[in-house]
């Protein structure tokens, strides 16, 4: 890596969403530079010969920045929406009387009533449900159901436009999470070979080990990351935790979570996602509307930079960018903008001190190992990072669940365990083949890459961990103190 790569270690990862007014070589590359560490490939639009042209692009311009750059397939998942108007839309007034029904033509809906693409959606509901349209834009009370029709009251009326979302408040409709289109999207995926795949609306762990099993025989190896969509998820604490253990890390969406539990609610199931995750050893994506204002305008406002210094704060690992890079009129200064409002956060003491684990009994020698680095490097002085030879990103991972100001250096021959780290919060990957060198002299061979790359100099410490069965996985067992110099 470039000394010019590495000018402000910031700790808190950037996921960017390609789109129209980003998926060109020049802009993907610019990106880059201006900061994002992952890209985010949004399935619900565009087909999957369009995402393998973009992983490339993506793929060939983190080599020519020298970065390693992750890219997330985020599959498009059930999307439970009304059908259409023949006047493409209709005003609605509260006291009106309107339904949703199965039965109307899907082009022909009218003020009085619209059909509905999911056919099990009067099966999910009830009378006195409130359904929300247009991500809570517009309410409905249900009034009655049969096998085909929903009849309502519209409680907060508006212009409802065709194929516009429904959630039901508190949760409930029970859509599986992997769609036909999801599945045939994830046996396609070998050509973009992303490294990490969200799964949208997860409800319990068997959506997980099913898009997991599904990767597998599309020899696909990538870390699944659940969204947390739905009310009734969050309100079930031992369901999220079994949901948490059973992937690599979660995103908190917060459109379809927030319009389904109100913004109000929102908040703290925010805190409590992101502590939650951490604590189980996962990592934690905090997602949707945290700069909007930018799609349009080239500076943010206040808010939107406290919302992200908030999530920064928390502990996230990650912030996501939807469309303020995907449609947005500037990319480049949205990224930018998100990058100085997290090192603007990551500069408070409670962004730099932990205490999780102090009471809590390592589970492995490589625990072990990773947890003491952490702990020594934030309590020794000169101390200038950690720096860790790893082969599966394992042991870098569980560095990063403590806070610290510290950088951690994963230092990995394989790219993939690279790319994935890329959204670890604190953890810069850089390439170094272990095997190369005689076990006697990875000591200085170390700190020499880490002098020449810029990262140390003369009289700075570092605290190194590795295996001593070079090459191993699984294999950290010991931690030494270096002196540079």
């Amino acid at each position: 890596m470039s000394n010019n790569a590495i000018r402000v270690h910031r700790r808190t990862k950037i996921v960017a969403t390609v789109g129209p007014g980003s998926d060109s070589e020049d802009m993907i590359g610019r990106l880059i530079a201006a900061g994002v560490d992952v890209f985010r490939l949004n399935f619900s639009h565009g087909s999957v010969g369009h995402h393998q042209l973009i992983a490339e692009r993506i793929r060939r311009q983190a080599r020519h920045h020298d970065r390693y750059v992750g890219v997330l397939a985020d599959l498009q998942g059930p999307k439970i929406r009304i059908a259409s108007f023949e006047t493409g839309s209709v005003s609605l007034t509260a006291g009106d009387s309107f339904r949703l029904s199965l039965t109307v033509d899907g082009e022909k809906g009218n003020s009085s009533a619209v059909g509905i693409e999911y056919q099990d959606l009067p099966k999910s509901v009830e009378v006195d449900d409130v359904l929300l349209l247009d991500d809570g834009k517009m309410q409905l009370r249900v009034d009655s159901v049969s096998d085909s029709d929903i009849d309502c009251t519209v409680l907060i009326g508006g212009t409802l436009s065709s194929r516009k979302g429904v959630n039901k408040l508190g949760g409930g409709i029970a859509a599986p999470a992997l769609t036909e289109k999801d599945k045939a999207d994830i046996r396609a995926m070998e050509s973009i070979k992303p490294d990490f795949v969200a799964v949208s609306f997860v409800a319990a762990v068997q959506d997980i080990e099913e898009a997991r099993g599904l990767l597998q025989e599309a020899s696909v190896d990538a870390a699944i990351i659940a969204k947390i969509e739905r009310a009734e998820v969050v309100a079930d604490r031992d369901l999220l935790d079994s949901i948490i253990d059973a992937c690599e890390g979660v995103m908190v969406a917060r459109g379809d979570l927030g319009i389904e539990v109100g913004d109000a609610e929102l908040i703290g199931i925010q805190k409590d996602l992101i502590s939650r995750t951490r604590k189980r050893d996962r990592m934690v994506i905090t997602a949707t509307q945290m700069m909007e204002s930018m799609i349009s305008n080239s500076m943010p406002t206040r808010a939107e930079v406290f919302d992200v210094a908030n999530a920064v704060l928390d502990g996230t690992d990650a912030v996501m960018l939807s469309a303020e890079t995907a449609v947005g009129s500037y990319p480049v200064e949205v990224v930018r903008a998100m990058a100085n409002a997290a090192v603007g956060a990551e500069s408070h003491p409670v962004a730099r001190t932990s205490r999780y684990r102090q009471d809590r009994e390592f589970r492995s020698t490589q625990e072990t190992v990773a947890l003491s680095a952490m702990y020594g490097a934030n309590h020794f002085p000169g101390v200038r990072g950690i720096a860790t030879h790893t082969e599966t990103g394992a042991t870098p991972t569980l560095m990063s669940r403590l806070s610290s100001g510290l950088p951690i250096f994963a230092l990995s021959r394989n790219p993939e365990t690279l790319q994935r780290l890329a959204l670890c919060r604190g953890v810069i990957p850089l390439y170094f083949d272990i095997t190369a060198f005689d076990m006697r002299d990875i000591d200085s061979r170390t700190m020499e890459f880490l002098s020449d790359a810029g990262f140390v100099t003369k009289g700075d410490h570092i605290l190194m961990t590795m295996g001593t069965l070079i090459g191993k996985a699984g294999a950290t067992n010991s931690i030494k103190l270096l002196s540079i110099g």
